[in-house]
C-alpha cells in the first residue's frame, strides 16, 4: 500500500418519493407499455417533488455519505459539486452552497459539468487535484439531478431520453485511505455531437420568450436525429468499450479482470450488448429499470446497490463507466476493499 492512495470512504444516494411508472409513460406518450417496460427498460423512475431542488439533492446524499463515513465535514478540503446546470438557480455556484449547507467550513468548492460523465470525470479531476496538492486530502463530490424537467413526451425526437429521472448522490474519496483504491480513468469526447441535443431557448443564442415557450423550445431537443443516429451508430459502442478497456489498462487490469459494471441506464438491448462485448453474466451488473437514468448519479447508485445485493466482495475489480450527452464516455476502475476489509461503503 502506498501512502498517496486515494480510496472511496463512503457514498450516499438520495432518491424522491415521487414516482412515474411505465403506465404513465405509456400515456403521455403514446408508446405502448410493454414497449416502455421491455425495450427501454422503465418500469418506473423517481420524479422530483416540490421540494426535491437540485443541489439540494446532492445536500442530502452528502450528508449519508458523510455520515456513513463517520467524517467530520471540517475534515473536508475540497468539495466539487458534480450534479446538473440545471438548479436552484440559473447563474450560481452550487458547489459553495453544498459545502455551507453541510458545514465544510475548511474547504474550497467550484462546480464541475460533463453531462451524465461528470461523476466520472470528476472522480479523475478529483484525484489528480489530490495527487498534486498536499494541502487536499479529504473531498467530497456531491450533487442533484432533474433533467427530467426538460422532456416533452409528446416528442418523438427525444424518446431515448423518456427514462430521465431524478435524485442525488455523493461521494467521499480520502487520500491514504487503503481500501477501495480509485485507480486509472480515462475520458472521451467528440465535438460531432455537441449540438445535437439542446434545449434551444433561454440561452444568448435564443432568449425565452412567449412565442418560445408556445412552441415547446424550453425543453430538450434534438436538432439533427437521423445524422446523430448514424453517427452514434459509429462511434457510441465502441467508445463504451474503448473507455472501459482504457481505464483497465492504465490500472494494470483488463476486460477479463471485471467483477462488476455500474453502468448508466439505457435501453436494454444496449445493456446487453455492453456485457456480452465484455464477456461478463447478467449478474455481474445491476440494470437500472426501477429507476431510469438520474444522469451521473447512476454509477454512485449503481455501486449502492451491488454491495447492498453482496455483488461486491473483498478484492474485486470494479468499473464504472458512464456517456453524456456532448459527446462524452468515461470510465473509472476501483479496487475493492483492502486485503484484510472491504471497506465502509
Amino acid at each position: 500500500m502506498r501512502k498517496e492512495d486515494i480510496g472511496i470512504v463512503s457514498t450516499g444516494v438520495y432518491i424522491p418519493n415521487q414516482m412515474m411508472t411505465s403506465t404513465d409513460i405509456a400515456e403521455q406518450s403514446g408508446i405502448p407499455k410493454e414497449v416502455v417496460e421491455e425495450k427501454m427498460g422503465i418500469m418506473k423512475k423517481p420524479i422530483p417533488g416540490p421540494v426535491d431542488h437540485t443541489c439540494q439533492m446532492g445536500i442530502h446524499a452528502a450528508k449519508k455519505a458523510l455520515d456513513k463515513g463517520n467524517i467530520d465535514p471540517k475534515e473536508i478540503d475540497l468539495v466539487i459539486y458534480i450534479g446538473e446546470e440545471h438548479k436552484e438557480y440559473p447563474l450560481w455556484t452550487a458547489g459553495i452552497m453544498l459545502q455551507r449547507e453541510v458545514g465544510a467550513t475548511n474547504a474550497w468548492a467550484f462546480d464541475v459539468a460533463l453531462r451524465c460523465s461528470t461523476t466520472i470525470m470528476a472522480m479523475k479531476v478529483a484525484k489528480d487535484m489530490m495527487m498534486a496538492d498536499s494541502s487536499i486530502n479529504t473531498v467530497l463530490l456531491a450533487g442533484g439531478y432533474r433533467n427530467s424537467d426538460f422532456i416533452d413526451y409528446s416528442n418523438p425526437r427525444t424518446r431515448f431520453m423518456y427514462n430521465l429521472a431524478a435524485g442525488g448522490g455523493a461521494i467521499v474519496l480520502q487520500k491514504g485511505y487503503h481500501s477501495n483504491i480509485l485507480l486509472e480513468s480515462h475520458m472521451i469526447t467528440d465535438g460531432a455531437f455537441s449540438e445535437d441535443v439542446v434545449v434551444v431557448a433561454g440561452g444568448t443564442k435564443q432568449p425565452m420568450t412567449k412565442q418560445a415557450l408556445e412552441k415547446k423550445l424550453n425543453y430538450l431537443d434534438v436538432l439533427d436525429p437521423e445524422g446523430m443516429k448514424r453517427r452514434l451508430e459509429e462511434k457510441s459502442m465502441k467508445n463504451f468499450i474503448k473507455v472501459i478497456q482504457r481505464s483497465l489498462q492504465k490500472s494494470g487490469y483488463v476486460q477479463n479482470d471485471i467483477d462488476y459494471l455500474g453502468i448508466l441506464h439505457m435501453k436494454k438491448s444496449a445493456h446487453d450488448y455492453v456485457l456480452r462485448e465484455l464477456g461478463l453474466k447478467e449478474d455481474q451488473s445491476i440494470y437500472l429499470r426501477e429507476y431510469g437514468h438520474i444522469g451521473q448519479i447512476d454509477q454512485i447508485l449503481s455501486l449502492e446497490l451491488a454491495l447492498d445485493h453482496g455483488k461486491i466482495k473483498n478484492g474485486d475489480i470494479v468499473v464504472l463507466v458512464s456517456a453524456g450527452i456532448g459527446y462524452a464516455w468515461g470510465a473509472t476502475t476501483i479496487r475493492w476493499g483492502t486485503a484484510n476489509s472491504g471497506g465502509v461503503v
